[in-house]
């Protein structure tokens, strides 16, 4: 139980502690849970989504805009965006970002079947929902060139899709005195005209 993430040795105790005075029914449900989850629970083939068939109830809706695909780190973020209820496009889980620090690179992620992904379909818009990081920008950047590099300027017959990253800068009802240097900066740079 301590093996979990946030769970320290205290807490993995209080647990255990909890699980062996439950109803051996309850205690054995759980197990059979875990079970469940980990035989038939598995990662979507288009996207890498958890899925528990071949292919996410996103990518296989016909509903979507499978045309519009947003890059995002992890599952959670998937999960996010989704909450918003903004969003009808389709998803790539990356599984992370560069990270030379910690020794993952790009061949560590899900960057190759994303590209695959953009030559294979007619992708009109890649949306790189990165977090706002030094590492988010870094692998941002390396996905929008690997992008150019399939898109050449000898003309090929297929058109290079939109790349679009998500807009930062002042959180609604933040005092202005109160954000830092980068996101005033960048809430500057991207400012939009009202109409």
């Amino acid at each position: 139980m301590s093996r979990l993430p946030g769970v320290g040795r205290r807490s993995a105790m209080r647990l255990v502690l909890h699980l062996l005075r439950q109803e051996e029914s309850q205690t054995l449900s759980l197990a059979d849970a875990l079970k469940t989850l980990r035989t038939e629970v598995h990662y979507c083939r288009e996207c890498h989504n958890i899925s528990n068939t071949d292919l996410c109830e996103v990518c296989a809706n016909p509903r979507r805009d499978h045309a519009m695909v947003c890059v995002v780190q992890t599952i959670e973020d998937v999960m996010a965006i989704e909450a918003t209820q903004m969003y009808r496009g389709v998803y790539h889980v990356l599984g992370g970002v560069i990270s030379p620090m910690d020794g993952i690179g790009p061949r560590d992620l899900e960057i190759n079947s994303l590209l695959e992904r953009i030559a294979q379909k007619d992708i009109k818009e890649v949306i790189l929902a990165l977090s706002p990081t030094m590492e988010g920008d870094t692998t941002g950047f390396y996905i929008f060139r690997q992008i150019q590099n399939l898109f050449p300027a000898n003309g090929k017959e297929k058109e290079m899709p939109k790349v679009t990253v998500l807009a930062r800068g002042i959180a609604q009802n933040d005092e202005l005195h109160y954000a830092d240097e980068i996101t005033l900066g960048r809430a500057l740079a991207g400012r939009t005209e009202m109409k």
